[in-house]
């Protein structure tokens, strides 16, 4: 059997390698149209930024190391021009001196990857704007930045690319504008998670720029001017283009096989393409959402790995199946940790699924042992059954681990009763007895068992302001002289004192309750609900609100929940 594999970064080299570990006998020729194989395209952004010392750490394997360990044959710098899926061969160029010739297959394997999108704008190709996507981007913008010593840059794009060359840019000492066209980073959180990110970039020196929109560049001078629009032009010396990527599934197309969405290539649940002796794997193909069972695209590297292993069991006989994906991502940013998992809002309500949800502000390790730093949950769930649909975890220590449980939970279909029965570890400097995904079930239950009734932050403007309802903010008064009231016409009244002050409630008024979390407001409705008052508790609290509703500069990550750092005394034990 003769297996040709067209891409050799993560699909395409971990198809082959499965692909020799389950045939011995088996030829295997990888055709890589770059001068790398099987590297790491998520480390790129630190070989930039100096993170990574040796750019060969960036490459998992070379073509000799793929031959003496697996007999695979590893072609770089040949092109794949096109396919003849009925002759069952490709036409390949050489690179290095571009002469073609014609490669038969038994079976193919396309792991071409994503192309980063360049869109058509004025001025697009003048010298000093980059991509990032293969080794050889990596090494041009290194070259430019150890040459020319640029003083600032553009990045234009606010995801997981433009967010990591952002960060490495500024640890190398160039002041860095982020421009998104959208009016959040980071797509995969909701715009109310996204909150604390853009406080926080913008605290590490970031200029960022949203709800912008690039028209243009221009060379002026020694530099390059962003155009947007009718403000004015931002002026830097190299730009960074990290707006997105498309599918790169021209091959498919010419070759006459099934696209789906945005272009990508259909695939069944072996990764067999519409043409059954040609399997697809990796970014460029179209693939189910584990949630919602519907057709997605994730260009992720963890789902290209796990396809390519299930074509080549597929092509060994093996009966795998790919059972989908759910996005499971992470960021860091600086200090900070983002990630999500599942669902959030936006994906939610154009699948169309039922949905209600959940904020928790948990301490990363019991509060008592140093260091312990606090994190913003948000679970998505389904108000039916208690299913868990998404996660989204803002954060610093111990947010990689809480997203990685979730996701196991999301995948096993576990509930929120579930999430509180999970016998998770726990030592004081990892965790608390009570772990932060234990806490979120908790909440959800409370919410769906009717203990607690919540308003969230975008509700707060709407609520009211004739005097039929009770605003009531039970923080203390260190807290509300610092950070203010939700509102100018909220009452005060301490959750310590809260019993003997009840009659300066109205019992006919519903009472809207917040504190700085979240969690004495949910004290003070309970007090309130079994004394006969209508109570809602505001998710997340003050500081939840304060980052989704407003620009606020970011918390010094205090290790109490009442947003006071420890050394001022904080407000709860």
């Amino acid at each position: 059997m003769k297996v040709v594999i067209v891409g050799g970064v993560a699909g395409g080299a971990t198809a082959a390698a499965r692909l020799r570990r389950l045939d011995e006998g088996a030829e295997i020729v990888i055709l890589e149209r770059s001068g790398y194989v099987s590297y790491a395209n998520c480390g790129l952004p630190y070989y930039i930024g100096g993170t990574i010392q040796d750019k060969g750490a960036l490459t998992l394997q070379t073509p000799e190391s793929f031959r003496a360990r697996f007999n695979i044959d590893v072609r770089v710098r040949h092109e794949v021009l096109s396919l003849q899926p009925q002759a069952h061969t490709v036409t390949v160029r050489r690179l290095d001196d571009g002469t073609e010739y014609t490669e038969s297959y038994d079976k193919l394997i396309l792991s071409p990857g994503a192309k980063a999108i360049r869109p058509p704008l004025p001025g697009i190709d003048l010298e000093g704007i980059f991509t990032l996507r293969t080794v050889e981007d990596t090494l041009r913008i290194r070259e430019f930045l150890e040459h020319h010593q640029p003083k600032s840059a553009v990045v234009v794009g606010g995801g997981f690319i433009g967010l990591e060359m952002a960060e490495n840019l500024i640890h190398a000492g160039v002041h860095t504008t982020l421009i998104q066209l959208d009016d959040q980073v980071l797509l995969p959180l909701d715009k109310d998670m996204a909150g604390e990110v853009h406080s926080y970039l913008r605290g590490q020196g970031l200029d960022l720029r949203l709800g912008t929109a690039v028209t243009g560049f221009r060379r002026q001078g020694s530099q390059l001017e962003t155009l947007i629009g009718d403000q004015p032009p931002v002026a830097a010396d190299l730009v960074i283009l990290a707006i997105g990527v498309a599918p790169e599934s021209q091959l498919a197309r010419q070759a006459g096989l099934t696209l789906g969405q945005k272009g990508a290539i259909v695939v069944d649940a072996h990764m067999r393409t519409s043409q059954p002796d040609i399997y697809a794997v990796g970014d460029a193909v179209e693939l189910t959402h584990a949630v919602t069972g519907q057709k997605a695209l994730v260009a992720l590297a963890g789902p290209a790995n796990r396809q390519g292993r299930v074509a080549a069991d597929h092509i060994c006989g093996l009966g795998q199946s790919y059972a989908g994906a759910q996005g499971s991502s992470i960021l860091k940013l600086f200090d900070m940790t983002a990630a999500a998992t599942g669902l959030n809002e936006k994906a939610a309500q154009a699948a169309g699924v039922a949905y209600d949800k959940a904020v928790t502000y948990s301490a990363s390790h019991a509060t008592y042992y140093p260091g312990a730093q606090n994190m913003t949950i948000k679970t998505l769930f389904d108000p039916q059954t208690g299913r868990i649909l998404g996660a989204e975890i803002v954060g610093f220590d111990g947010v990689d681990k809480r997203i990685d449980v979730m996701a196991a939970a999301i995948r096993a279909g576990l509930t929120a009763q579930q999430l509180t029965q999970l016998d998770l570890a726990y030592a004081p400097p990892y965790s608390s007895a009570k772990d932060p995904v234990n806490m979120a079930g908790y909440v959800i239950e409370n919410l769906r068992g009717g203990l607690v009734r919540q308003y969230h932050w975008d509700q707060v403007a709407t609520l009211p302001d004739d005097g039929s309802v009770t605003l009531l903010d039970v923080r203390t008064p260190q807290e509300v002289e610092a950070q203010g009231l939700l509102r100018p016409d909220a009452l005060h009244i301490p959750l310590d004192s809260l019993r003997q002050h009840l009659d300066q409630l109205d019992p006919a008024k519903e009472v809207y309750v917040n504190c700085y979390s979240g969690l004495r407001s949910y004290l003070a409705c309970r007090i309130l609900s079994q004394r006969g008052f209508r109570c809602c508790n505001l998710s997340g609290g003050w500081r939840f609100w304060s980052y989704a509703a407003q620009d606020r500069v970011h918390d010094a990550t205090p290790t109490h929940l009442c947003g006071i750092p420890a050394k001022d005394g904080g407000c709860t034990k």
